[in-house]
Parts: C-alpha cells; sequence; structure tokens
C-alpha cells in the first residue's frame, strides 16, 4: 500500500487499522488524511453498503476549539445538497474518536491525475467550472 500524505505532502501514520468499529462502521482502509482529519473507506454493516469516514486525529481531539471546528464542519455539510458535494450521513463518537459518516466516491483524485501530467485545456475547463461553482455553493 502507498504511504498516504499531508499537506504539503508529508507521509502521515493513519490512527485507524482495518476492521476497527466505530458503532455500525468497519474500517477498510485509509484514503487520505488532511489538516483537519483522516479519511477511511469503511462498511456500513447496517445498510450493507461503503462509506468514507473522517475521524479528528489524537494530537487535535485533545483542542476544544479544533472538536468545536468539525462539529461545525458536520453542521455546514450536513446542510448542503449539492451534485458534487459529499452527503453527510452521520456523525458520531466512540471511545474518544469523533467522526463523520460521509457518501463515498469512487474515482481519481485530481492529485492521481495531475500525477500522470497535466491537464489540457479541454479537460481543465469543465474541472474549473465545476470546482468554482460548488466552491460559489460552499461560500454562500
Amino acid at each position: 500500500m502507498s504511504p498516504r500524505y499531508n499537506w504539503p505532502f508529508f507521509p502521515v501514520t493513519m490512527s485507524l487499522s482495518p476492521g476497527t468499529r466505530l458503532g455500525p462502521y468497519e474500517i477498510e482502509s485509509p484514503l487520505g488524511a488532511g489538516g483537519m482529519g483522516e479519511v477511511y473507506k469503511a462498511r456500513d454493516t447496517r445498510l450493507n453498503r461503503t462509506v468514507a469516514i473522517k475521524v479528528l486525529p489524537d494530537h487535535f481531539a485533545t483542542d476544544p476549539n479544533l472538536k468545536q471546528r468539525f462539529e461545525r464542519e458536520a453542521r455546514t455539510v450536513a446542510a448542503l445538497n449539492h451534485p458534487h458535494i459529499c452527503t453527510l450521513y452521520d456523525i458520531g463518537s466512540q471511545d474518544g474518536v469523533d467522526f463523520l459518516v460521509m457518501e463515498h466516491l469512487e474515482g481519481e483524485t485530481l492529485r492521481d491525475r495531475l500525477a500522470r501530467g497535466p491537464l489540457r485545456v479541454a479537460e481543465a475547463m469543465p474541472l474549473a467550472l465545476t470546482l468554482v461553482t460548488t466552491l460559489e455553493v460552499l461560500h454562500a
């Protein structure tokens, strides 16, 4: 398995292992890590569907300000309904791990696509338009 990276592309140790359970959700594999969380592919054992679970990293979970920010993010995402924004299914906390359960989307990341080479203008323009219109919804 390839290492996961955090901005600005430093390797990150993911804190949950495959098989770990968070309520009815069973972790399958890590997807990545960013500034405010680690994201895992998981199985919703009640509905037998694949989900993405974002957890607040251990070193953030003890900071009340960062925990509030994580909860604010959950409320914000829950209020949105847009085809280019993941749907929030659930929020929870178990054994000191705070988590969001979201729609899991398959596909190539922009980072992976750019690793193959630069985008042609014909590829970049529709992506840029989608990104801009989605950001407009988020900022509204």
